[in-house]
């Protein structure tokens, strides 16, 4: 089974490397890894996407937990979260195959954020599976490069009966 994990780390030299280390020599491949600074410039958020089963993921976050410069581990895979990723393809093209891509990037709410001379440069966000349907339809053209980001995730926010305020979160 495929499990999103987000885990609050200190800003800090080191941490990405020691995070990576635990799943390298534990034999854990990270299938995506995301890292970026919070709204606290001292708290970064890491999204870590790995494949186990239940056994796994309860070892991999109590060693998560047991790493200096972790502030939290959270498992989303057991909640309700949003999950997004971005790619980028620059494809070599045609007149007439561009005005194909720009169609079907319409169709998937892709835009145009590169234009050249016999190129085109195109990126698309939302779910992992739009995102991959997206590549498998370029496939078709001349691809030169593919820049996937890999998952980021957030927990849903409660809906309005689950906080009883009466407001609209979700």
């Amino acid at each position: 089974m495929r499990h999103t994990i987000s885990v609050l780390v200190e800003n800090q030299f080191g941490v990405l490397s020691r995070v990576a280390g635990l799943f390298s020599a534990r034999g854990y491949n990270i299938d995506s890894l995301c890292v970026g600074e919070t709204d606290e410039p001292s708290i970064s958020r890491m999204t870590v996407v790995v494949r186990g089963d239940d056994r796994v993921l309860q070892q991999i976050i109590n060693q998560l937990n047991k790493l200096v410069g972790i502030i939290e581990v959270t498992d989303l895979t057991q909640t309700d979260f949003v999950e997004r990723e971005l790619v980028m393809l620059k494809m070599a093209v045609s007149t007439r195959e561009r005005t194909e891509i720009i169609e079907i990037a319409n169709i998937f709410r892709a835009k145009v954020v590169d234009m050249g001379d016999g190129a085109i440069t195109v990126e698309a966000t939302g779910a992992s599976d739009k995102i991959s349907a997206f590549i498998d339809m370029m496939r078709s053209f001349n691809i030169q490069e593919l820049v996937r980001t890999g998952r980021i995730a957030i927990g849903r926010s409660p809906k309005a009966n689950e906080k009883g305020d009466g407001a609209v979160y979700g």
